[in-house]
């Protein structure tokens, strides 16, 4: 594909950080580092194959790159209140280009229209800048150059999971050879099917460009942001939207497979399917902004997998079609993130037993009972299909399981997973009395103050004075932050306090929180979880500890990257971000801990 003459003395000399632009459409995304390079993108769907995997490889491949000659500085910004994004570079010569991408999706038709494409404009900004244009997908999973053709104006790839064409108005010849040339015009790349462009890339990018930053400053308009922390809640929420799979509802975890969760740890997973718990999160943190559809569309999801599943049981996690069987392996064709392997495609969790499934199902569900503004509001044959998890929970809530952590090694009767199943019987009553079902109400009522009697009397930890992490256990584990949040206790309660203030002493480092620190089944955790710091900057401001609230909520925004995202951990040390990226997580942390502690508009203004 590539001639040698240009190509054997420019090579991708710079490992990738997760410094790190996210565009999307809500069917496929990228991700971009600050040198305008695409170093991962799954094509034709979010969790394929990728095409380009330079994130986590060392090879000299797997990237679609624009090179500036003498390149002294870059920028990186989206534009605002939008998911199109911004790469500027500039050169010793006082030079200056503009490298625009972002994924189309906008209405039409009185539908969404969000096709399997990215599109990218490049263009001079000052002075006579010469570029080199470097597109160099894979094949797959196995690293492998694709096998190509070409045409006057376009190039196919045959990848693993489908043809991928670029049709663009740049120098066929130039790409081929990846030759320097001067930038004296705006150059197009559309990368999408094998499907031949009815009119000219310009115009294609162009209309595509209008139609998308109207649809995201649409969306955007429609938020209920808080009056503090506004672009940042954008962003997350910018963010969490593009982590939906529209055609069934689903919502990823993040969009990578195996960035490690600290460096050289082998905790290394795919996280490019749906967790139940992770999506009741994502469509929590939605709903509370206005934007409902998620929960909605979500809703359609659980249905189905309801309706399919064996006895109602659920799995922790399931494909984003709904897939029930996501075999994990690892590869050995590619290194990983820095060299760190295994990568790993698949995810054993889902044979996992995680009670808390159960409640996350139905805690995404309630609020479609109460909300008059959604088109359909639940009724009793919903209901009816929500109730049968309810029995399930009602059954496993005391029962062991590997927990919200996914422990590969134990399992115990977890603390939360059993508030998580009380929580799904605790909602069914408020269901069923807003529905005016009053026998199941009762019965409802009657099982969930059973549960909250039990778990009161078997996770307290009367020596220690704590909820435990376990029932009859002795240790802690951040998700106890949530026993307030779910509604399971008022945060003025004695236990609570109690146990917030032993968490910030046991789990806490310096600003930052682990999510547990006894040993795994890969050893003591090295890094603190970024949610758990915002659940627990949460739990301080229900305690009344407001100053440290807001204190430690300013400096965990600024661990964000430039671009204002965030993966899964970090280092409490270097403040270093590692854990795939960007997680769905660590985005509604930031949107939950903001509504909490903002100032009200009629507050503030």
């Amino acid at each position: 594909m590539v001639g040698t003459s240009d190509k054997e003395h420019v090579t991708l000399t710079q490992d990738p950080t997760l410094e790190l632009g996210l565009v999307g459409n809500c069917q496929v995304s990228a991700l971009i580092d600050d040198q305008s390079r695409i170093v991962w993108f799954c094509f034709p769907r979010l969790d394929s194959a990728p095409v380009f995997s330079r994130l986590v490889d060392t090879q000299d491949s797997g990237y679609f790159a624009i090179d500036v000659e003498n390149r002294i500085a870059s920028h990186q910004y989206y534009v605002r209140n939008t998911a199109i994004l911004c790469t500027e570079i500039e050169d010793t010569e006082g030079g200056k280009v503009r490298i625009t991408d972002f994924c189309p999706r906008f209405l039409q038709f009185g539908r969404e229209f969000h096709p399997t494409g990215l599109c990218r404009r490049v263009e001079r900004v000052a002075g006579t800048p010469v570029i080199r244009t470097r597109l160099r997908p894979v094949r797959g999973y196995d690293g492998m150059s694709p096998d190509t053709t070409h045409g006057s104006h376009h190039i196919r790839y045959l990848c693993q999971d489908d043809v991928m064409r670029l049709t663009t108005d740049a120098s066929i010849t130039h790409l081929l050879q990846e030759s320097a040339h001067a930038l004296d015009r705006p150059l197009h790349f559309i990368i999408g099917p094998d499907e031949s462009l009815t009119t000219t890339p310009a115009r294609l990018y162009n209309h595509y460009w209008e139609e998308t930053s109207r649809y995201w400053h649409d969306w955007v308009s429609r938020l209920a942001v808080p009056f503090e922390w506004q672009n940042a809640v954008i962003r997350a929420a910018i963010t969490l939207k593009l982590s939906t799979f529209d055609d069934t509802g689903a919502v990823v975890a993040a969009m990578t497979t195996s960035i490690p969760e600290a460096a050289n740890t082998q905790r290394n997973w795919d996280y490019r399917y749906c967790w139940l718990r992770d999506s009741y999160f994502v469509v929590h943190a939605l709903n509370r902004l206005g934007a409902t559809g998620t929960m909605e569309n979500f809703l359609h999801y659980i249905i189905d997998l309801v309706v399919g599943t064996h006895r109602h049981q659920l799995q922790p996690l399931y494909g984003i079609g709904g897939e029930t069987v996501l075999d994990e392996h690892s590869l050995e064709t590619l290194a990983g993130y820095h060299g760190m392997g295994p990568v790993r495609v698949g995810n054993a969790a889902y044979l996992q037993n995680q009670h808390d499934v159960y409640g996350a199902v139905i805690l995404a569900a309630n609020q479609v009972f109460f909300d008059q503004r959604l088109e359909e509001v639940g009724n009793e044959t919903l209901f009816r299909r929500l109730e049968p998890l309810g029995h399930l929970a009602a059954e496993c809530y005391d029962q062991p399981d590997a927990s919200i952590w996914e422990y590969r090694g134990r399992e115990r009767v977890h603390t939360y997973s059993a508030i998580m199943c009380w929580a799904a019987c605790d909602r069914l009553a408020k269901i069923a009395a807003q529905l005016d079902l009053d026998s199941a109400a009762r019965h409802w009522r009657d099982t969930a103050d059973t549960m909250h009697r039990t778990i009161c009397t078997e996770s307290w930890n009367q020596t220690q004075d704590f909820f435990a992490e376990s029932f009859g256990g002795e240790g802690l584990d951040a998700s106890l932050l949530l026993i307030n949040e779910l509604g399971f206790l008022p945060a003025d309660d004695p236990r609570f306090v109690a146990t917030v203030k032993a968490i910030g002493r046991h789990l806490r480092r310096g600003d930052h929180l682990f999510r547990y620190v006894a040993d795994d089944d890969f050893g003591a955790p090295e890094n603190a979880f970024n949610i758990c710091t915002f659940w627990y900057i949460d739990a301080l401001w229900a305690i009344g500890e407001h100053t440290e609230a807001r204190r430690l909520f300013e400096g965990l925004l600024a661990c964000r990257n430039k671009v204002g995202l965030l993966s899964e951990d970090l280092d409490p040390d270097s403040r270093r971000l590692w854990g795939n990226f960007p997680q769905t997580y660590s985005m509604v942390g930031l949107i939950n801990s903001a509504l909490h502690l903002s100032k009200s508009w009629e507050e503030a203004l």
